[in-house]
């Protein structure tokens, strides 16, 4: 199947006062037309900041040091800025993970998805208002004539986050990234948040990289999952297998660790260690080296991914 998102070899770093972070590190994935692959990992392992590499929108102190993002076939590096801000939104949308500080809060929820509208669509500001209220609603936002002229502070954070969602597949993007959609959320809304993403994806075709910590929240909505750890992807596989039969000893480790609704709590297995300093000057080939009970004299050569089986692919010396 040809893929709609390509990213090969992809690699950061970040320039601080106390020295040069390396976020991200030779990753690669792909993301193929309607399906939906989960990135998942621990805070810190890179999954956000390579999505903000996607749309264009690393921060000042972060820069591309090697790699490709093809994006249809065309690499999304090497795009004028003018080229990008016309694929952001209308090809390639974003839910961030904390709309109240991604929305405006002196424009009101209508006039932010008009403004998408009016940029991308051509729409006329009166068309553009008259087809927010009808997102707003779409969305499953009760009364949506009142609440698109509510602000960000009128709307409680599943409100917001609904209207990211209106705003974000109002052009109905070829790509949805949804960054911990369900970030701050009850119980309830975040069941109905991916309820919702799932339903449009599916009626829209549209394909979705969904970004989470929670692995259990992966396995209900992905076809397939790219585990990432300290900016390497370790494991891709489709989701039922990569649950079934982890390769690599950081998935397994993280299923270890997730929770389950029957398990005890003496059932669960804290993962070893923590992440490595990204400046460290002497970083392993393998970023997971330091926290594995498999590591040898081996893992310390250079590693890049292996396919073991059809979409299976893991980096590892020692595969399970």
């Amino acid at each position: 199947m040809t893929s709609l998102l390509t990213v090969e070899d992809l690699s950061i770093e970040f320039r601080t006062r106390s020295g040069t972070v390396r976020a991200i590190e030779h990753a690669g994935f792909q993301v193929h037309p309607g399906e939906t692959l989960a990135m998942v990992g621990e805070s810190g392992s890179g999954k956000s900041v390579t999505c903000l590499a996607i749309m264009g929108i690393l921060d000042a102190a972060g820069r591309v040091t090697s790699g490709r993002i093809a994006f249809r076939g065309r690499d999304l590096l090497h795009e004028r800025e003018a080229c990008l801000r016309e694929i952001r939104g209308r090809d390639i949308a974003m839910i961030f993970q904390n709309p109240r500080t991604a929305l405006n809060p002196i424009r009101t929820a209508g006039q932010q998805i008009a403004d998408v509208l009016i940029q991308h669509a051509g729409l006329t500001p009166g068309a553009a208002r008259q087809r927010a209220v009808e997102m707003l609603g779409q969305v499953r936002i009760p009364d949506p004539e009142r609440r698109a002229r509510a602000y960000p502070f009128e709307l409680s954070g599943g409100m917001c986050q609904r209207v990211m969602i209106a705003m974000a597949l109002s052009c109905q993007p070829a790509l949805l990234i949804a960054d911990e959609p369900t970030t701050g959320l009850d119980v309830t809304t975040q069941a109905v948040i991916m309820e919702l993403i799932d339903e449009i994806a599916r009626t829209e075709r549209t394909a979705t990289l969904l970004i989470t910590h929670d692995l259990a929240l992966a396995s209900e909505h992905a076809d397939r999952i790219a585990v990432m750890h300290a900016g390497h992807v370790v494991e891709t596989a489709p989701t039922q297998e990569l649950l079934v039969k982890p390769r690599h000893p950081y998935t397994q480790s993280l299923i270890a660790a997730t929770p389950g609704p029957a398990a005890a709590l003496a059932d669960l297995a804290a993962i070893p260690g923590s992440l490595p300093d990204l400046r460290r000057e002497d970083l392993p080939s393998c970023r997971y080296s330091e926290r594995c009970g498999r590591h040898d004299k081996a893992c310390d050569a250079p590693l890049s991914p292996r396919l073991l089986a059809d979409n299976h692919s893991v980096a590892c010396r020692h595969p399970l």
